[in-house]
C-alpha cells in the first residue's frame, strides 16, 4: 500500500484551510479517521444498534458478539495473555485514573511510594496526586535530562522497598523520546514492583507486546491510533486486576445486588459499568484491523524517514530551538522560533493551512524543565508525506520573516 492509497481513505485530508490545502501535522493531539472506521461506527447505528450483555434478541446477541470479538481483537493487538485483561475505558486518562484509584486502594498504604518522570503527560500526573490526597503516600519524580532521555541512573537510587508502583510514559507527547521501558521494567521487577505504562504515543508508531515487555499495566487511546474519541484500553494483569475493587459501580460490573450487599462480576466486566460505548469500541477494532493491513514495518520506516527528514530540513533554518534530541524518537518534534510565543507561530501557520500543537501539550513539567511557557509541535500520522514536510518547512520560513 503507497501512501497515496492511503490518503485516499480520509476525506477530511482533502478540503482546504484558508484557501490553502490542508496540511495536518497534528496526530499528537488525535488522528484522522479512515473512511472505514466511520462506515463501521455508522454501519452499527443504521444496522445493529443495542445494547450488549442484556438482550436474548437478535440484535443484542449480534452486538454482544462484535463487541465481544473487538476485545479478542485487543488481546491480539497487544500480545496480552488472556482476553479478560482487556478492559475498555473512555481513554489513556480514565484507564490511569482507573489504576490510580483502584491499584491505590488495595496495594498503597501511607507512606509509599510511587515514581512518575519529570515528562510525563498531566494524566499520568493528576491521578497520582488525586490518590496521594486519600492515602497520604509520596510520589517520586524521575528527572529527565536536557536531551530529553530519562536519568536511568537515578532511576535506580529511587526503587526501594518503599515503592509500590512505577508509572511512566512509553513515548513522551511533548518530546517524541521513546523510553527504554523494557529496562525500567526489569529493574522494577528485580525489586518486585510492578509498572503502569502510558502507551497512548506508544500504540500508534509500533508494535506492542506487552508480554514481551513484562508490563503490570498499559493504557491507549483510541483516538491517537486512527479510532474514535471517548473509547481507549487499560491493559492489566489478571493477578493485579482480580484484587483491585472495581473503580465505578452500576451495571455490567455486578452479579447480584441486594441492600444487604452486593458481588461484583468477573473481569473484565468488574472494571466496566454502565452502557458501553459499542460503536466506539467497534470503531477501535476497525482501526486496529486497518493498522495491521498496512503493516507497522511499513508504518516505522515511513515515520521514521519524516523524523529524519523534519529534523534535517528544520536544523537548517537559524534561530530555531528543537527540544529533545534523545538517540530515540518517534511521532512529535518540539520547537520555538528563538523568544516567540508558539501561538504566534502556529497561528501564522495556521493562516497557510498548516495545522500544528501549540503550547504545554499537557506537559508543563517538561516546559518547566526547559524554563519556557511552551512549544510548537509537528506529529507526523501514517499519511503524512514528504512533500507536506516541504510545505511546511517552508511556510515556517516565511512565519520566521515576519515575526522575526
Amino acid at each position: 500500500m503507497t501512501i497515496e492509497e492511503i490518503r485516499k481513505d480520509f476525506p477530511i485530508l482533502y478540503q482546504k484551510v484558508n484557501n490553502k490545502p490542508l496540511i495536518y501535522l497534528d496526530n499528537a493531539a488525535t488522528t484522522q479517521k479512515p473512511i472505514q472506521v466511520i462506515e463501521k461506527m455508522s454501519n452499527y447505528y443504521l444496522n445493529l444498534n443495542s445494547n450488549v450483555h442484556r438482550g436474548v434478541h437478535t440484535l443484542s446477541q449480534k452486538a454482544t458478539n462484535e463487541f465481544e470479538q473487538a476485545r479478542i481483537t485487543l488481546q491480539n493487538f497487544l500480545n496480552a495473555k488472556e482476553h479478560e485483561e482487556i478492559i475498555f475505558t473512555r481513554g489513556t486518562t480514565e484507564s490511569i485514573n482507573l489504576v490510580a484509584a483502584s491499584f491505590c486502594e488495595k496495594f498503597v498504604n501511607e507512606n509509599d511510594e510511587i515514581i512518575v518522570s519529570e515528562m510525563e503527560h498531566h494524566s499520568n500526573i493528576v491521578p497520582w496526586q488525586l490518590a496521594q490526597d486519600r492515602k497520604h503516600f509520596k510520589i517520586r519524580v524521575l528527572p529527565f535530562k536536557d536531551n530529553g532521555e530519562l536519568d536511568i541512573e537515578i532511576f535506580k537510587t529511587l526503587l526501594n522497598s518503599k515503592t509500590k508502583l512505577v508509572a511512566l510514559t512509553h513515548v513522551s507527547n511533548a518530546l517524541g523520546t521513546v523510553n527504554p521501558i523494557k529496562e525500567i521494567i526489569e529493574l522494577a521487577h528485580k525489586k518486585g514492583i510492578p509498572v503502569l505504562i502510558d502507551g497512548a504515543q506508544g500504540v500508534p508508531h509500533f508494535k506492542v507486546d506487552v508480554q514481551e515487555l513484562d508490563c503490570d499495566f498499559y493504557a491507549f487511546s483510541g483516538h491517537k491510533l486512527y479510532a474514535p474519541m471517548g473509547i481507549g484500553v487499560l491493559y492489566g494483569k489478571r493477578k493485579y486486576l482480580e484484587q483491585m475493587p472495581p473503580y465505578h459501580g452500576g451495571g455490567e460490573m455486578i452479579k447480584e445486588v441486594s441492600f444487604e450487599g452486593t458481588t461484583f462480576n468477573d473481569l473484565p466486566y468488574k472494571f466496566e459499568a454502565g452502557t458501553p460505548s459499542v460503536a466506539d469500541v467497534l470503531g477501535l477494532k476497525e482501526a486496529i484491523d486497518y493498522v495491521n493491513r498496512i503493516g507497522f514495518e511499513f508504518i516505522e520506516n515511513h515515520e521514521n524517514f519524516l523524523m529524519e527528514y523534519t529534523t534535517e530540513r528544520i536544523s537548517e533554518l537559524k534561530d530555531v530551538i528543537i527540544y529533545g534530541t534523545p538517540k530515540k524518537k518517534v511521532g512529535s518534534l518540539s520547537f520555538n522560533l528563538k523568544d516567540i510565543h508558539p501561538f504566534d507561530v502556529g497561528t501564522l501557520l495556521d493562516q497557510l493551512g498548516i495545522a500544528i500543537r501549540t503550547g504545554h501539550h499537557c506537559a508543563q513539567t517538561v516546559m518547566k524543565h526547559y524554563n519556557i511557557v511552551g512549544t510548537a509541535r509537528v506529529s507526523f500520522g501514517i499519511y503524512t508525506t514528504k512533500e507536506e514536510i516541504d510545505e511546511f518547512i517552508s511556510a515556517l520560513k516565511r512565519v520566521k520573516t515576519m515575526l522575526l
